[in-house]
């Protein structure tokens, strides 16, 4: 398997040349004081060297040995304990916690980067430490004084871990028809009785505790409600206790991820502590889901860039065939890359991995803006783009993911079908992205049922205005693909509108065009990303960095936006032809 590379220089030209990210970090005192682009810069080299050092070499062995279930416990694969301990003894678990419980206190515009390259080096391994993340931040937003201060400490420094609670073989997505049950003890705390399916890191070795958020049902009402509830009984001093009733039933035997324990868990009258308000509880746990929804994203993000840099270099290196028109060195046989169709697929990887780092990074700046940000405009504004943004970032990303790592499959011939080249293993791992923390037609319909039309697409208006701004501004591109994003812009606009003036009287459109909406609106924003880093790069002091945006731009713009125009065409022709065909005809 190659070793994994971070494109370092790629990263630090996204965060200083097209985001701005010294000036934003400038303008929120949160961040001012605790990181500028030498701290940024020292971070990503660091980030770089756990991943290509640590985690990378533990994915293949990872995969091949997987996790096993004995007795009362799940063991991770060999080498996982060790990797997670220098990893959480380095603070990465809290890179963008808060420091007043032991977190680093970075942004999340550097920490997507950050996750891209540990999701690059081992999927399998990157999800206990990313779980834990998003677990802290649901505790965080809604938890009790007490609760915050006794828990996020320990989960921050990684010590102990995090899990989301919420599937159960009845309720699959509709979590209304949950049965797990929280019965108050009558001293603040609650019993709670039930099981779960399909929790990632739901139990493991690498942690002394997990600390499980768990939606249950309160007696009495259909409303749900979140709970905090620890494998091991927390003391009043932080020290562990007795076992709280939590248990594995089973691991799952999955097609991939074989090194992230994926577990039945079983409640039995375990002890459990309310997060926020009663009946509240998906409003709380949606911290967490929104967090880990854009970490899913990354992790296709992740997959795209090792994908690109396995599928480069073996085309590299394997000999078949000849170049068309003759060997360009009279050699009888020419590497793969002179052939057009194996550099359409590295240029299709490529072009989108890129643009799609942009997004992880425009989405994190907006977390950080709606977080951190002083004037209370602007706060309000990044808030409406995270919610506009974050369905797209979990659903385009990772089905550019898996196309990513098929292609280079593909690269690969019949030697990426076989086990040792390590390619195969990307399309395993990667396939999942697409199903879990919300299935991508479900992130459709959130985001042009929900998201656009749900305000009657005011939010999409004020996004798109500003892009066309930024659009207008750039000076260093072609008109051409300027006027070409401009017109797709519009045009999203106008078939939002035309499906928010019709969504009353033909309820099942949204439904049915959600998913060709969101491509549309995924590949026209990558054409506002292209614009955004040619014209960045127009100055950049090395010259092979700026050929190669060039030569990726006009790839982008010359065989891959016109996939936007497409999309919206389906949209156009609405739901009839989806909707009409008698159930019993299929």
């Amino acid at each position: 398997m190659n070793p994994y590379n971070a494109p370092l220089a790629e990263m630090r030209f996204l965060l200083e040349k097209v985001f701005d990210a010294p000036q934003t970090w400038s303008e929120m005192p949160a961040m001012a004081e605790s990181v500028d682009m030498d701290t940024a810069a020292a971070i990503l080299d660091e980030a770089d060297k756990i991943s290509r050092e640590l985690i990378h070499p533990i994915n293949r062995s990872g995969d091949e040995q997987g996790v096993r279930h004995e007795a009362d416990k799940v063991i991770t694969p060999d080498g996982y304990k060790a990797v997670y301990d220098q990893y959480a003894e380095g603070g990465w678990v809290g890179l963008c916690g808060d420091p007043e419980f032991g977190g680093m206190g970075m942004p999340k515009m550097l920490g997507v980067l950050v996750d891209e390259m540990a999701y690059s080096a081992c999927n399998a391994f990157t999800l206990y430490g990313s779980l834990t993340a998003g677990a802290a931040l649901a505790i965080h937003a809604h938890g009790s004084d007490e609760i915050k201060e006794q828990y996020l400490p320990m989960m921050y420094s990684g010590q102990w871990a995090g899990a989301m609670d919420m599937t159960e073989p009845q309720a699959g997505s509709d979590l209304r028809n949950i049965r797990t049950k929280a019965v108050p003890n009558g001293d603040g705390s609650y019993k709670i009785s039930g099981s779960k399916i399909f929790i990632t890191g739901g139990d493991h070795d690498l942690t002394e505790n997990v600390i499980h958020l768990v939606l249950a049902k309160l007696p009495n009402t259909s409303g749900i409600s979140l709970f905090l509830v620890p494998k091991i009984k927390v003391n009043s001093d932080n020290s562990l206790g007795e076992a709280n009733g939590v248990t594995v039933g089973s691991i799952e035997h999955k097609m991939g991820l074989k090194g992230s324990a994926t577990c039945v868990m079983n409640f039995d009258d375990a002890e459990g502590y309310l997060i926020g308000k009663p009946n509240r509880g998906l409003v709380c746990m949606f911290t967490m889901m929104n967090y880990e929804r854009l970490a899913i994203g990354i992790q296709g993000l992740g997959t795209s860039q090792a994908a690109y840099q396995m599928a480069a270099d073996y085309a590299k290196e394997r000999v078949q065939g000849v170049a068309a028109g003759g060997s360009p060195t009279g050699a009888s046989s020419d590497p793969i890359l002179v052939h057009g169709d194996v550099r359409r697929m590295l240029l299709t990887i490529r072009s989108l991995t890129e643009a799609g780092r942009a997004l992880s990074v425009y989405t994190g700046q907006q977390l950080d803006l709606a977080k951190y940000s002083q004037d209370a405009d602007l706060k309000a504004k990044a808030s409406r783009y995270m919610g506009l943004l974050t369905p797209v970032s979990k659903a385009f990303l990772s089905d550019r993911g898996l196309d990513a790592a098929i292609m280079a499959q593909q690269v690969f011939g019949g030697h990426g079908y076989i086990r040792e080249t390590g390619i195969e293993q990307l399309v395993r791992d990667t396939r999942i992205a697409q199903i879990y923390e919300g299935t991508n037609g479900i992130q459709a319909i959130d985001f042009l049922g929900r998201k656009v039309t749900g305000d009657n697409v005011a939010t999409l208006s004020e996004f798109i205005a500003e892009q066309q701004a930024n659009v207008n501004g750039f000076t260093h591109v072609s008109d051409a693909d300027k006027t070409k994003v401009l017109g797709l812009l519009e045009q999203l606009l106008t078939v939002a509108k035309q499906v928010n003036e019709n969504k009353l009287t033909q309820p099942a459109l949204i439904n049915a065009c959600a998913v060709d909406y969101l491509d549309a609106f995924g590949y026209s924003l990558y054409g506002c990303f292209w614009l955004a880093m040619c014209d960045a790069a127009h100055d950049h002091e090395d010259d092979n960095f700026k050929q190669q945006k060039a030569h990726l731009s006009r790839f982008y713009f010359d065989k891959l936006i016109t996939k936007a125009d497409y999309h919206l065409s389906q949209v156009s022709k609405g739901d009839a032809c989806i909707m009409q065909m008698d159930a019993s005809l299929f």
